[in-house]
């Protein structure tokens, strides 16, 4: 048995790999996916290891905290747009398309809070991000900025959703440095140190 990298002691074969590359290519134009075997296609091949050490220490923590995927918050609700998902990274994004995973979310981050100052700020930044648009008619006055009351609710929601996410990735980074050990050939697709590493500053 190969194996492709270990989640808290526990094998992960490199045929879960294949078996989870295969379903991605039966299920997606050839065109949108790198060819197999070549620097691209290997680092597709680290990329879905990272997704699949992901999910287990997600499930891992799901048990261990006693959750379910029973009222766990929906998707738009934890990644509302492709800046969210962006901002949270493509593997987490991926793994938080399961319920399970929004609910060990909802668990990690129920505790973090945006204080009253931060809006505050924010708003002083920011006095149109939340304000009314034109509407069909175009402007007829230059804008105003709502006063701070009259938006805060959104501005609250808009950072705690921010700060919820900024907790789960360091959260779940965290978690998997403890937990994961990855074998050569499927190590983190921007892992200077692996040779099919392009990205460079």
């Amino acid at each position: 048995m190969s194996v492709a990298a270990t989640v808290g002691g526990s094998p992960v074969r490199a045929e879960e790999i294949d078996e989870r590359e295969a379903a991605l290519r039966a299920r997606t134009p050839a065109s949108a996916l790198p060819r197999p075997g070549t620097s691209e296609g290997r680092q597709l091949r680290r990329w879905l290891t990272q997704l699949l050490v992901t999910e287990r220490v997600v499930a891992a923590e799901a048990q261990t905290r006693g959750l379910t995927a029973g009222g766990a918050p929906g998707e738009p609700e934890v990644l509302p747009d492709n800046a969210a998902r962006l901002d949270i990274g493509s593997v987490a994004a991926a793994v938080l398309a399961d319920a399970l995973a929004r609910a060990v979310f909802a668990d990690v981050t129920a505790d973090v809070v945006v204080p009253p100052e931060a809006v505050a700020e924010y708003h002083a930044r920011n006095p149109m991000r939340f304000a009314d648009s034109a509407g069909g008619h175009g402007w007829h006055s230059p804008p105003r900025p709502p006063a701070l009351p009259a938006v805060r609710p959104a501005i609250e929601a808009h950072l705690l959703s921010a700060a919820r996410r900024r907790a789960f990735r360091w959260w779940l980074d965290a978690r998997r440095a403890e937990l994961v050990s990855l074998a050569p050939g499927y190590e983190h697709p921007g892992d200077p140190r692996q040779p099919d590493n392009t990205h460079r500053h």
